[in-house]
C-alpha cells in the first residue's frame, strides 16, 4: 500500500450500505411508533388512503354529492345551496382528487430519489475506482523514486 495517501473510508458509506434507501415502513414507525398499534395505524392509514385516493372513489363521491344536490337547490335559500356546494360538493369531490394528485407526485418524488440514491451509489463506486487508480499510481511513483535515489530506500 501506498505510504503517500492513506485513504479513510466516510463512516457513513458502511452504514448507508447495511441500511439501504429510506422505506416508507421506516417513515411509518417514526410517525404512528414501531410496535403493533403503530404499524396497525399506519396500515389502516394507508389502506384507506389507497381507497379513497382513486379516480374511482370520486365518481362515486361525486354521485353521493348529487343525491342530495335536489333538496339543496329545491329550497331557494342561497345559504343552503352555498353551504351544499362548499361542504358537501367540494369537500367530497376534491378529496379523493388532490390525494390521487398526490399520489401522483409521490410516485415522482419517490422515483426521484430512488434515481438520486442510485446516482450517488454510482459515483461512490467510481470514487472508489478511483482511489484504486491513485494507488496504483502511488506504487509506482514510489518505485521510480526508488530507483531515482537508491540510497533513502528502505
Amino acid at each position: 500500500m501506498s505510504t503517500l495517501f492513506e485513504y479513510v473510508p466516510h463512516p457513513h458509506v458502511e452504514k448507508r450500505k447495511a441500511a439501504g434507501p429510506p422505506k416508507v415502513i421506516q417513515a411509518a414507525a417514526q410517525v404512528h411508533g414501531p410496535g403493533p398499534v403503530g404499524r396497525l395505524n399506519a396500515k389502516v392509514g394507508l389502506k384507506i388512503t389507497v381507497i379513497v385516493g382513486t379516480m374511482w372513489c370520486a365518481y362515486l363521491f361525486t354521485v353521493l354529492a348529487f343525491v342530495s344536490a335536489p333538496a339543496a337547490f329545491k329550497t331557494g335559500d342561497k345559504l343552503i345551496i352555498v353551504a351544499w356546494i362548499a361542504q358537501t360538493f367540494l369537500q367530497l369531490v376534491l378529496l379523493p382528487i388532490i390525494i390521487v394528485g398526490q399520489n401522483v407526485q409521490a410516485a415522482a418524488a419517490d422515483a426521484r430519489a430512488q434515481a438520486t440514491y442510485d446516482d450517488a451509489a454510482a459515483v461512490l463506486e467510481e470514487a472508489k475506482q478511483i482511489q484504486a487508480h491513485l494507488e496504483a499510481q502511488d506504487a509506482a511513483i514510489e518505485k521510480i523514486l526508488e530507483r531515482l535515489n537508491p540510497t533513502k530506500a528502505g
